[in-house]
């Protein structure tokens, strides 16, 4: 039996997490919850070769941005697939990484968990 895929979930915003978190789930992936950057790098340092997505809210409360853990995350694992969402299109994400214009579909965030699976 394959383990399930692990997907960092960070949002500062508990209802849009939870949400996020829940679809997730449902597509049997298992999720670590984060509500700011700082502690998502955390788990980055202490667990990033277990981890196959991030999710991440480009604004978060704290001192680094979902943009920051993004370049952070795709400097440390050029291979991991990031996520960053966003209601502001100037965002600058780092290459590779994936931006998802919100208000997101839902279709829209399980086609990117799907993919996360491929790579």
């Amino acid at each position: 039996m394959q383990a399930r895929p692990t997907v960092l979930v960070v949002e500062d915003d508990d209802i849009q997490r939870s949400i996020v978190a829940l679809l997730l789930e449902e597509c049997e992936m298992t999720v670590i919850e984060c509500d700011n950057g700082e502690d998502a790098a955390r788990v980055l340092r202490d667990s990033g070769n277990d981890i196959s997505m991030i999710y991440a809210d480009a604004h978060l409360a704290g001192e680094m941005s979902g943009v920051e853990l993004a370049h952070l995350a795709k400097q440390q694992f050029p291979k991991l697939h990031v996520i960053v969402a966003s209601g502001d299109l100037s965002v600058q994400l780092p290459h590779g990484a994936t931006f998802m214009q919100k208000p997101w579909r839902t279709l829209d965030l399980l086609r990117e968990a799907e993919r996360s699976r491929e790579t």
